[in-house]
Order: C-alpha cells, then sequence, then structure tokens
C-alpha cells in the first residue's frame, strides 16, 4: 500500500477491524519509512445484483429503495430502524449466496414478506397489500385470514 505522505510502498498494518456491516475490513496501516498512519479499507469484489422488474426492465439492486419501503410499511409501528437494516442485510445476502446475478423482483419481495412476518403482522399486512396491489376489502381479508389459519397451525 502507498502511503500518502510520503509516497512509500512499503506499510505494516497496526490494527484490523470489520466494519459494521460485515461487508469490509478497515486495516490501519502505519509507513515503514515516515512513521505515517492512515486506514484502508478492503472489501469483497463481487458482481452486481441484477433486479428484473414486473415489466422486463432491469436495473441494479438498490439496498435504499428496499429499506425506503420496508419504512413505509413500519410507519408508526414499534420496529427499530436497525431491524429493517438488517432485514435489508439478510435479504441481500441470501440474493448473493443464490449464485445468480439476476433476480427477480418478485423473489426480493417474497423474501422480504417472509422475514416482514416475523417481526410486525401490521407492517406484513401492508407490505403485502402494496406488492399485490390489493384493490379490495375481500383481498386484505383473505390475506389476513391466511394469516389466521397459520397461526393456529
Amino acid at each position: 500500500m502507498v502511503c500518502p505522505y510520503c509516497h512509500n510502498k512499503d506499510s505494516k498494518v497496526v490494527d484490523s477491524r470489520s466494519t459494521a456491516d460485515d461487508r469490509s475490513i478497515r486495516r490501519r496501516r502505519e509507513c515503514l519509512k515516515c512513521s505515517g498512519r492512515f486506514t484502508t479499507y478492503e472489501s469483497i469484489e463481487t458482481t452486481p445484483l441484477i433486479v428484473i422488474k414486473k415489466d422486463k426492465s432491469h436495473q441494479r439492486f438498490d439496498r435504499e429503495k428496499l429499506i425506503t419501503r420496508l419504512l413505509r410499511a413500519c410507519g408508526k409501528r414499534p420496529v427499530p430502524f436497525e431491524v429493517l437494516q438488517n432485514v435489508v442485510i439478510e435479504v441481500e445476502n441470501e440474493l448473493l449466496n443464490s449464485f445468480t446475478n439476476e433476480v427477480s423482483s418478485t423473489q426480493i419481495a417474497e423474501l422480504t414478506m417472509k422475514k416482514l412476518k416475523d417481526i410486525d403482522v401490521v407492517a406484513y399486512i401492508r407490505f403485502v397489500s402494496v406488492y399485490h396491489e390489493f384493490s379490495s376489502v375481500e383481498e386484505f381479508m383473505n390475506e389476513l385470514q391466511k394469516l389466521e389459519n397459520n397461526k393456529k397451525s
């Protein structure tokens, strides 16, 4: 690693830590020539996740978009933001571990709904109603009935 102060190519690692999201490693380095200290970040290079939308268009997976949807579903619900961040990380990790770089928006929604159902049922219903584009009370009632039946099983 090149020292940003004297441009020497030799340095030693003083400290290494994972970042909060466990996606990279933070390294504190010290130049062997000038003793200057600097920080580097090391991360795994991955191919981007491509989302195939319902209209067959393609776009990059956007964590912010998913967190926005979750925040909307959990509006005025007692769900901590950290929990929603973990849902997004878990969904993204499952998609990355599927060994394909193209996923459908349906897959993302299904994974998200499965996780949200265990966190907050009201937020789950809100998310499902938007995703499935409920247009009647009967559709809400059918989804609630499915939840009730699963609870009894």
